[in-house]
């Protein structure tokens, strides 16, 4: 027997052993490593799009009979001989190192197929330039910084909407509002965290709503995690504005609003964007002080009449958790039903067949849980249906507001003074 052919043999058998123990592996279990902050400031948010990963976990599993969501009639994965998705949590704190090292601990050291996260977009930053690196698929279901898919990343999947889109529904529902109710604000101030997503819509709409003719006539960007926002609303104060455009995390999101209110600032609008506005903490914080708020959202439970799979998956999670879900915990639900019809679909846990299983999905809107025509992604990663609402808060309760043919409430404007709350 010569060189070549003993080389073969040995080349052969390795091939052999390789497939074995991925195709074993595969058998019992897919882990998916899931980046999410789950101390610090954002905690309870980070636990809430946890619960909703595990949700969407256990219905792939287990089945979920009557509910008309891929993967949610069987038990695990069909085409890996119903393997099991395990979730990997790592715990992000909201730091991009951290969210850097843990994400390459779980590729290096847990070995996981996949990584879902990172709900913050300077985390998302760092922990998706660890799976690029060692080529891992990335899959982001919520943060929005538009720059995230601007990048050339060949493993990096978002499927939320990003925030280019989410300030160019501000401006139109502005528009809509001017033509419906002859209103148009006069002063708009801009108010964003320092982060990488905060700052990036701050430019986003300074650069739209000077385009579009509106008055920006303050402009403040304050420290994530700010323990005191006095100042600041002073200079609010001081420049007369009526409208608010802010981003802001829970805990300075609630911050604000408790200083709007010793400070006597009542604009006629505050027009979220999302994140700590639309956290289930935020109204059982500030109860009636939270009424009247407006932000962007991707999803709202009182679309359920609209689509069925609304009320049947929140029900599930509502029973399981105590409490509705929101637009992060909608999305967090999502994007793992995405990422593991891309792994079924593949056959496969390894990552080129994984990689491109996601880059030809093509999941119709009467599948998903969200308002969105579905999920297919661009060449960059962008989800390219994906779409956006604005709710408000009324009666302690996140309505539908805008578009005004999907809105299950009508708009109040302006908000009543902190005393007529």
């Amino acid at each position: 027997m010569n060189m070549k052919t003993i080389r073969t043999i040995v080349a052969t058998a390795l091939v052999l052993t390789s497939g074995f123990w991925g195709s074993a592996r595969a058998q019992e279990e897919i882990r998916i490593g899931a980046v999410y902050p789950l101390t610090g400031a954002a905690a309870s948010t980070g636990l809430e799009m946890k619960n909703a990963l595990e949700l969407a976990a256990d219905m792939i599993n287990n089945g979920a009979k009557g509910i008309n969501i891929p993967l949610a009639a069987g038990a695990g994965l069909p085409n890996l001989k119903n393997a099991k998705i395990k979730l990997i949590f790592a715990d992000h704190q909201g730091n991009p190192q951290v969210g850097a090292t843990e994400t390459e601990r779980l590729i290096t050291q847990d070995k996981v197929a996949a990584v879902i996260g990172c709900y913050f977009s300077a985390v998302t930053v760092t922990a998706s330039q660890v799976a690029e690196r060692y080529g891992v698929p990335f899959l982001n279901p919520e943060s929005s910084s538009a720059t995230l898919t601007q990048r050339n990343f060949k493993w990096f999947f978002r499927t939320t909407p990003h925030d280019d889109l989410f300030v160019h529904n501000f401006f139109e529902f502005l528009k809509d509002v001017e033509a419906k109710k002859g209103v148009k604000p006069k002063r708009i101030a801009l108010v964003n965290e320092n982060t990488l997503w905060g700052t990036e819509t701050n430019k986003l709409e300074e650069r739209l709503g000077k385009e579009l003719g509106y008055n920006i006539v303050e402009k403040i960007i304050y420290p994530a995690k700010s323990t005191q926002l006095t100042s600041e609303v002073q200079r609010l104060k001081a420049s007369g504005a009526d409208l608010i455009m802010q981003s802001s995390y829970l805990g300075d999101a609630i911050l604000a609003m408790k200083t709007y209110k010793e400070q006597g600032f009542a604009p006629e609008a505050i027009l979220a964007n999302d994140a700590g506005f639309n956290d289930s903490e935020f109204l059982k914080t500030l109860g009636k002080d939270g009424n009247y708020v407006l932000s962007r959202e991707v999803w709202a439970l009182d679309l359920t009449s609209r689509n069925p799979l609304i009320k049947q998956v929140n029900d599930l999670y509502l029973q399981k958790y105590k409490v509705d879900f929101n637009g992060n915990s909608a999305r967090s639900f999502t994007g793992l039903f995405v990422l593991a019809d891309a792994i079924n679909r593949a056959k496969s846990v390894d990552p080129e067949a994984v990689r491109k299983a996601l880059s030809e999905t093509n999941m119709p809107g009467s599948q998903l849980i969200m308002p969105w025509a579905g999920v297919k992604f661009d060449a960059t990663g962008q989800n390219t249906l994906g779409s956006g609402i604005i709710v408000q808060v009324q009666d302690g309760k996140y309505v539908t507001v805008w578009p005004f043919a999907l809105a299950s409430k009508d708009l109040i404007w302006p908000m009543p003074g902190w005393d007529k709350r």
